[in-house]
């Protein structure tokens, strides 16, 4: 199989470029207003979140508890491992007539440097019907495994784009 080589996208002033963010990556406080809207229902609403920067990954967004609607949420079967945050569980949301699985998910005893977000939900945007960033709607990290949002302010390229399995 033919990897595609990664060729950063020199951004313009202003804008921010993922192969800029560090490896491993770091945990950054965000004071910017974030919205997630799935069946007509604001599912969360914050101004107070953090954002985890990775090399080649648009911005992560994690929300805390006391601002997202947790009486949709139950826990999912499962789990995943990140090697710098640790064991990952999912949430599945329930919302009126309409289920997704795995919607979001958190670390409950995050590894040292992410301890900020213990129990913060991150949620990944292709299950949603909606998710903003200071009001401008997110496009979702491509390939489906990683939750990164992108925002007319990130260059890619992005990994999960085909191709990119290998960086």
């Amino acid at each position: 199989m033919d990897r595609i080589k990664p060729k950063k996208i020199k951004p313009e002033a202003g804008i921010e470029s993922v192969w800029d963010y560090p490896r491993p990556p770091k945990l950054e406080k965000f004071s910017g207003h974030i919205k997630i809207l799935f069946n007509n229902e604001i599912i969360a609403d914050t101004n107070s979140s953090y954002r985890v920067l990775e090399t080649s990954h648009p911005p992560v967004y994690y929300i805390p508890q006391c601002d997202i609607k947790m009486h949709y949420l139950r826990i999912s079967s499962g789990a995943s491992y990140c090697e710098w945050k640790g064991d990952a569980y999912y949430y599945d949301l329930d919302c009126g007539q309409k289920t997704v699985q795995r919607a979001g998910w958190f670390y409950s005893n995050p590894k040292r440097p992410f301890r900020e977000i213990k129990n913060h939900i991150a949620f990944y945007a292709y299950k949603m019907d909606g998710c903003f960033v200071n009001d401008e709607q997110v496009t979702s990290q491509p390939g489906g495994f990683y939750g990164g949002w992108i925002t007319k302010n990130i260059a890619g390229p992005f990994k999960g784009e085909p191709g990119t399995w290998g960086w």
